[in-house]
């Protein structure tokens, strides 16, 4: 085993010892169920070998009054006969008594009074006479053939304990199911419970990857790890872990067993053992390739199917349907065809292989030891209950073939998962409690400020400037000017590859990302809305928010006029993304949402870009409802929203080559007054 798979069974076997309690319970459990179970075979054995069979014993016959008091005898014709296991350890046999036996010669039953060699052959001469051949030499001996009454009365000592034991196994039976029941029962829920936390770790790690990680990552491909890889993570310790351990106890069960019946054919079964593993061996060789394809098809499917439903309007409009298709046929043909050759693999190695195997030992063990059953080198009860303990070992081995594909399933999605979550992520933990700092001032300061998302290729250069409490400072820019970038480095999404970030005099990087985020807010050019109600739109469910603050936050913002005229008002449901509400509908939402969670330092990314002239007076009220008291930032590309801002800054190609107020801007009639002017119309002369 490689350091990797090593690595990786070790995790797994962490998460099982979360639940190790409830796993050893289930296990111990199991050992009793197995053992109730492959008890059946051995009291078959034993109903064969002493009652069945007992019949054949060797018998004495004897004087009925020189048969002690306490010993088991049978009445025929005036004699009486005791078996020889009737007989107490040590107790002497009277001169008197004589030798006898009973065979079973087809379906007739013969006694004769006299000694008979162990392992003779009998052969019916007559129903009075029988022949009796030991190593070549052949004796008449005289018989007495039984009938039904005097066989039923020579079993008659066996009737109860038969019963007994068959009770006996009835009961076992029932245990055996009750037990398997249990322990079933309870290693499913710790299985569901690791998977359980198993996911939310993933999730909770994922809150605290860097946004960088997303940008390079299909969605699709997050979802399948998260959802799909720790589904058949969960199968591993549901079904492969059940069926591994459940089989490898029964395994050990029946070779106890096996060496309990006869040592020899013990040895037999054990010589299958290896035959097995090189079998699993082969299988996983080949198989584990066609695994790792066929989950990577299955992640690139979903980031597929999760780029084509997010982008269908553009799709559709730009007649790419068929391509689309084409494309995800692609993933799909290649997935299907090897899965078809995984298959192929499986049906070869699996129940076909360890069935041919099974049968051809049974096959061979019968053909070989049969007829020593009959000579007595083995009863027919040991020989019986071996037969059916190796058709038992089969189904072990098989269950164990049948679980290697979700196995090998589950180590690829764990191999997946796990390498989510390795990925670099802050060291802080997601906090969900109160606030505990104190709120900041808001006064910002970027100080000689360079980023590149790769390498040496800067998207910001040496970037400078202030904001002051309570001051709005404008970006604007053509688009790669680096506006959004100088965004993410101040909400901490990002690291500054040169220069430092200041809120209040204090680096940001001294911060935890969580509370650096606590006094900020931020409305995008497309809000987000969440799958809920209007009013958990609002909240987000922040238990220091409550309804009445939520309504005043809509009212403060001039959404409260439409939200009251909905059906159910603030309990309005939202489907996802708020695609049932208009553009300014979501837009004066988010800024609710901004303005309930009161924050020092709010972020307006081309908040109204897309907001149309009717819409923009209402959403001009609520800015400034909205920046009232609080350090703002607006990324713009209407310029005419931001003439009432402290500073404006002018990017171009990541530097700030302008900045000072709308008037002062204009008066230098550099970048800013030329687009001003694209955008309005107006000459400069009507400008100034």
């Amino acid at each position: 085993m490689n350091k990797s798979k090593s690595s990786l069974t070790g995790r797994l076997f962490r998460y099982a010892l979360l639940y190790k309690k409830t796993i050893i319970i289930a296990l111990l459990i199991l050992v009793a169920a197995t053992g109730a179970q492959l008890a059946g075979p051995y009291i078959a054995k034993i109903i064969i070998d002493q009652h069945i069979q007992g019949i054949e014993k060797p018998w004495y016959s004897a004087d009925p009054e020189t048969v002690p008091e306490g010993i088991q005898s049978v009445r025929y014709q005036d004699r009486a006969f005791v078996r020889s296991d009737w007989l107490k350890s040590g107790q002497q046999i009277p001169d008197s008594w004589e030798k006898a036996s009973i065979s079973v010669i087809g379906a007739s039953f013969y006694l004769i009074v006299g000694e008979i060699p162990e392992g003779a052959v009998w052969n019916v001469v007559s129903d009075e006479t029988v022949e009796i051949s030991t190593d070549g030499v052949t004796e008449s001996y005289s018989a007495a053939k039984l009938g039904k009454d005097d066989i039923a009365r020579f079993y008659s000592f066996d009737f109860k304990p038969v019963l007994w034991l068959i009770g006996l196994y009835i009961i076992l039976l029932l245990a055996a199911s009750g037990f398997t029941f249990i322990q079933s029962y309870l290693l499913q829920t710790a299985a569901l419970g690791i998977i359980q936390k198993m996911r939310t770790d993933v999730m909770n790690h994922i809150q605290r990857i860097p946004i960088r990680y997303f940008d390079n990552t299909p969605i699709g491909a997050v979802v399948s790890r998260i959802a799909n890889d720790t589904e058949a993570i969960k199968e591993l310790f549901m079904s492969f872990m059940a069926t591994f351990v459940v089989s490898g106890v029964n395994m050990i069960g029946i070779i106890v067993a096996l060496f309990l019946l006869d040592t020899k054919l013990a040895f037999i079964t054990l010589l299958l053992i290896p035959v097995f593993v090189v079998i699993m061996a082969v299988h996983l060789r080949f198989s584990k390739v066609y695994v790792t394809i066929m989950r990577a098809r299955l992640s690139d499917m979903n980031a597929k199917l999760n780029e084509s439903i997010h982008v269908m309007p553009i799709i559709q409009a730009f007649r790419r349907e068929k391509k689309t298709i084409e494309e995800f046929e692609t993933l799909n043909e290649d997935r299907y065809v090897n899965q078809k050759k995984q298959f192929r693999v499986f049906s070869l190695s699996s129940r076909n292989a360890v069935g041919l195997i099974i049968s051809l030992v049974t096959a061979g063990v019968i053909w070989k030891f049969g007829g020593d059953s009959l000579r007595a080198v083995i009863s027919f009860g040991v020989l019986y209950a071996f037969i059916d303990y190796l058709s038992r070992f089969a189904q072990p081995i098989i269950g164990i073939f049948d679980q290697l594909l979700n196995a090998q399933r589950a180590f690829v999605s764990a191999e997946r998962v796990f390498h989510l979550m390795d990925q670099p992520a802050e060291n802080e933990i997601v906090e969900t409690s109160k606030e505990t700092i104190r709120r900041p001032e808001g006064h910002v300061q970027f100080d000689g400020v360079s980023f590149a998302y790769n390498g040496d290729d800067y998207v910001l250069k040496n970037i400078t400037f202030e904001a002051n409490k309570g001051e709005t400072v404008a970006l604007v820019g053509h688009t790669g000017s680096g506006k959004s970038s100088i965004m993410n480095l101040l909400l901490g999404f990002y690291e500054t590859s040169l220069g430092a970030i200041r809120i209040d005099g204090r680096d940001i990087r001294d911060y935890s990302k969580q509370e650096l985020r606590k006094h900020m807010g931020i409305v995008l050019q497309d809000p987000f809305l969440f799958t809920g109600d209007i009013k958990f739109n609002v909240s987000l469910y922040d238990p220091t928010i409550g309804p009445e603050q939520v309504k005043k936050a809509l009212r403060d913002v001039g959404a409260a006029s439409f939200v009251e005229q909905l059906p159910q008002a603030y309990d309005t449901p939202v489907v996802e993304r708020g695609s049932t509400l208009s553009a300014g509908q979501r837009q004066l939402i988010s800024f609710a949402r901004a303005l309930a969670y009161n924050p020092a330092i709010l972020i307006l990314d081309e908040a109204t870009a897309s907001i149309d002239s009717e819409t923009e007076g209402l959403i001009q009220q609520a800015l400034k409802v909205l920046s009232k008291g609080r350090t703002t930032f607006i990324i713009a590309h209407r310029l005419s929203t931001i003439k009432e801002a402290d500073q404006i800054l002018v990017l171009h190609r990541g530097e700030i080559v302008e900045r000072g107020t709308h008037e002062e801007l204009m008066q230098k009639q550099g970048r800013y007054f030329r687009m001003y002017q694209l955008q309005t119309g107006e000459t400069a002369a009507g400008s100034a």
